[in-house]
């Protein structure tokens, strides 16, 4: 059985909502950044982390990356064209909209109070708006990024946008509010959404 180390308040939900849409038995250790057991997992402290057996995976996408080859859901096959572009998706949302909100977080409660630049944030809200438009434009007519099938991307995205509402940032068009609605409706959203 796998075991997650995260509180659901992180990436974490990430890996959880995946296993849940999976089917797939898991326990969940819900625990903050560089508590006991996220340091046993992971040397920085930095959640979320897998446990396979002995093995130990960190970083939420390389783990929802190995789930899904290992289980074959949610991704294309690796060494198909799909699949590079499924990979190249996942970058593109981790560059334009994950690195944009985990910067503004940085600057507003990570990092020691002398090196926080509280200025940056609204630049990078303009810069989110914008880089949120070509993702908007690539789903129209689509039910998911990448057609009629949720893959991982999915989620990432999906929990970016949930994240930059909290964090103030601008809201979403009407085709990616739609788009969050319909993904967080799912069961298995719901499930990991209830989880301690």
């Amino acid at each position: 059985m796998y075991q997650v180390i995260g509180t659901r308040a992180s990436r974490a939900f990430r890996v959880l909502w995946l296993l849940e849409e999976m089917g797939q038995p898991y326990e969940h250790v819900a625990v903050a950044p560089r508590s006991k057991e996220a340091l046993e997992a992971n040397p920085s402290g930095k959640i979320p982390a897998l446990r396979d057996g002995d093995e130990v995976l960190t970083d939420s996408t390389a783990i929802m990356t190995y789930l899904a080859d290992k289980h074959g859901q949610f991704t294309h096959p690796a060494g198909t064209i799909a699949r590079a572009r499924q990979d190249a998706l996942t970058h593109q949302i981790l560059d334009d909209v994950d690195a944009v909100l985990w910067t503004a977080a940085r600057h507003s409660f990570i990092l020691p109070e002398e090196h926080r630049v509280p200025q940056v944030k609204e630049p990078l809200k303009w810069e989110y708006a914008r880089n949120l438009e070509r993702l908007s434009a690539g789903l129209q007519g689509r039910s998911f990024l990448m057609g009629d099938e949720m893959l991982v991307p999915d989620i990432l995205l999906a929990h970016c946008l949930l994240w930059a509402g909290k964090a103030g940032f601008p809201e979403p068009d009407a085709v990616l509010a739609e788009y969050v609605a319909r993904l967080t409706g799912r069961e298995a959203f719901a499930r990991a959404a209830a989880l301690p």
